[in-house]
């Protein structure tokens, strides 16, 4: 180890090296980009601006915007500028600093889907009791409690990181600096980093994916007894969106942090990265406004209002 020179800094070799390729890329993903703050902020500022909107599910989706606004910018515009510079280059105090943000908003965004996921259960399947169980103070607790688990999240896969020591090549296979890749860099052992990435993925991932499994059971099989086929089809447009959003991303994020090693290759990660990093937070507030009828009615009354100004 003494012979071993510290790498101070990683080379990201990202999606291409052909120039041409390079640039075409950066058109695609700076157009991605857009819009995912576009729709975000336009999502954000309807449930501000519209008093119809000023409801437990719209609350936590106006912090779902915020954190996929975040979740894009951590990674996407260092993106964006590699496929410009030659020198695709990060401190290594830099790329902890990345995935330590990286994780917390991957785990704040999982768990504010699982709190609308509960808020969806206790509209259609406790009606009578939602006002009380849905109160403000609530609301504040599950996005605080979403941040805090979030939080702790990055916290302790961030700390077993800054054991880790590099001394050979610096070449990270990825665009952005997730923990798998990093890694395959380290001079030392990495079972415990290893042990303790797959038990928090395993352990906050499941349990918040079985909340959300088991407030939908009980969403569809109340759903599935109501008398009126209007009723039933209101019921789950409401729920649509949201199972939607909770595939795209609960199905690739899980399938990259659990697959084993003998199948994980450059380009395999790059994809499910890409899926749920970048292309979910543009996505989810397209899904909410296609398919929410209150969104919508939001966006036509802002849109009339600009014309009557105009």
């Amino acid at each position: 180890m003494e012979n071993q020179t510290t790498v101070t800094e990683f080379i990201f070799l990202g999606l291409s090296s052909d120039r041409q390729i390079q640039i075409f890329l950066f058109v695609v993903f700076f157009i991605i980009y857009l819009v995912t703050m576009l729709g975000n902020i336009v999502m954000m500022v309807l449930i501000k601006v519209d008093f119809h909107l000023h409801t437990p599910m719209y609350f936590f989706l106006f912090h779902l915007s915020f954190v996929d606004i975040c979740y894009s910018s951590v990674t996407v515009p260092n993106m964006l500028m590699n496929f410009l510079v030659e020198s695709k280059t990060i401190s290594v105090r830099g790329c902890l600093s990345q995935m330590f943000l990286f994780f917390l908003l991957a785990g704040t965004e999982v768990f504010l889907l699982s709190a609308m996921a509960y808020d969806r259960y206790a509209a259609i399947c406790d009606p009578l009791h939602y006002v009380d169980a849905m109160n403000k103070k609530i609301w504040v607790q599950l996005v605080s409690g979403a941040w805090t688990t979030g939080f702790f999240y990055a916290l302790i896969n961030t700390v077993f990181a800054l054991d880790l020591h590099f001394c050979g090549p610096n070449e990270i296979q990825h665009f952005s600096c997730e923990l798998p890749p990093l890694l395959r860099l380290s001079c030392r052992d990495i079972l415990v980093n290893q042990v303790v990435l797959l038990s928090s993925v395993v352990v906050l991932g499941s349990s918040s994916f079985l909340f959300t499994l088991i407030s939908y059971i009980y969403v569809i099989t109340t759903i599935l007894r109501m008398r009126s086929a209007e009723g039933r089809r209101k019921a789950f447009s409401t729920c649509s969106s949201h199972l939607i959003v909770v595939g795209l991303l609960y199905l690739t994020a899980f399938l990259q942090y659990t697959k084993p090693r003998s199948i994980s290759s450059a380009v395999l990660d790059e994809m499910f990265s890409i899926q749920y990093s970048i292309l979910t937070p543009m996505l989810n507030p397209i899904i909410y406004s296609l398919k929410n009828k209150e969104v919508k009615t939001a966006l036509r009354s802002i849109s009339g209002k600009f014309r009557f100004l105009n």
